[in-house]
């Protein structure tokens, strides 16, 4: 009997301290939980703290770039203002820039003009009538080997020597051989000249030969040509190679015939061949027109070009 109450006694002393035991760690565990709560209380409270700090942030944020939008836009549109009066700014200094660019250039064709003899495109023979006292502004002396007769110097307008000698040293590449026999003649020259004429031939020299002041010889811008078998002569220059090559070729050294066959002043003269430049013997050609053809209104508009 006392062995069963020592029993129960030891059982109840273990229950005891169980139970002691088993509400130490209740204890500690609701301890651990408080704590925890309140950690997990405090971190809530920061974050809503912090989110709440966040969220005015981003509100300022976004108020500030409204406002800089705003401000950005109203740069925008005053940047569109400044272009489109940029543009026409500049649209006003291309404008002025062509208005003085063609100022200039009226000013450089009037002085080009100027400068340049305007007798050298008028039409003479009969039609135009050139003083006694015009020599061309300068004239240049024929080399031996571009005349026929090497004892008579012959003189040409300086300016038109390059595009003669060019002329005559392609025929002859092309095995064909021209010879000056008259080039500048004045005023008083051609005077004596006619005079003879009209001794020789009476009125007839009307026919073949200039008054003075109305010649072209006179410009120093026209020759006359002979050729081989012509004896120095100018009879028969229209059944040489010499003609053929001139009537294909002369008009790309600015060279065209002045008197052709059947024209109204004077008989046909092939080996008369004038200086009228590049850009209008080469239109000549191409219409299959000759000089005095042309009203001398249009050819004043080539006299700016008739060396370049």
């Amino acid at each position: 009997m006392s062995v069963s109450k020592n029993y129960l006694a030891i059982a109840a002393s273990a229950i005891a301290i169980l139970v002691i035991i088993g509400s130490g760690y209740l204890t500690w565990q609701l301890i651990g939980q408080k704590k925890q709560i309140e950690t997990l209380t405090q971190d809530r409270n920061y974050f809503l703290n912090e989110n709440g700090s966040t969220t005015r942030a981003l509100a300022e944020a976004t108020s500030t770039i409204a406002d800089l939008q705003s401000e950005l836009n109203a740069i925008k549109d005053e940047y569109g203002l400044l272009t489109v009066d940029y543009e026409a700014e500049r649209g006003r200094n291309e404008d002025f820039e062509d208005q003085i660019k063609d100022i200039s250039k009226t000013v450089g064709v009037l002085d080009k003009l100027s400068k340049t003899d305007k007798e050298l495109l008028q039409k003479y023979s009969k039609v135009y009538f050139l003083n006694e006292h015009y020599v061309p502004e300068k004239l240049s002396t024929l080399d031996k080997p571009y005349l026929y007769d090497e004892s008579r110097d012959q003189q040409l307008h300086s300016k038109i020597m390059p595009y003669f000698k060019k002329m005559v040293d392609a025929a002859k590449e092309d095995g064909v051989d021209l010879w000056v026999v008259s080039a500048y003649r004045s005023f008083e020259t051609q005077a004596q000249l006619k005079g003879q004429y009209l001794t020789t031939y009476g009125s007839g020299a009307n026919t073949f030969s200039a008054d003075q002041g109305y010649s072209e010889h006179q410009l120093g811008t026209t020759v006359d040509f002979t050729s081989k078998g012509l004896g120095g002569g100018l009879t028969g220059f229209q059944s040489t190679p010499a003609y053929e090559w001139l009537k294909e070729n002369a008009y790309r050294y600015g060279f065209t015939l002045s008197y052709p066959e059947n024209n109204s002043y004077y008989q046909f003269e092939p080996w008369h061949w004038r200086f009228v430049g590049e850009d209008l013997a080469r239109d000549l050609h191409r219409d299959n027109a000759f000089f005095y053809d042309w009203d001398q209104r249009k050819i004043d508009t080539y006299l700016i070009k008739v060396f370049d």
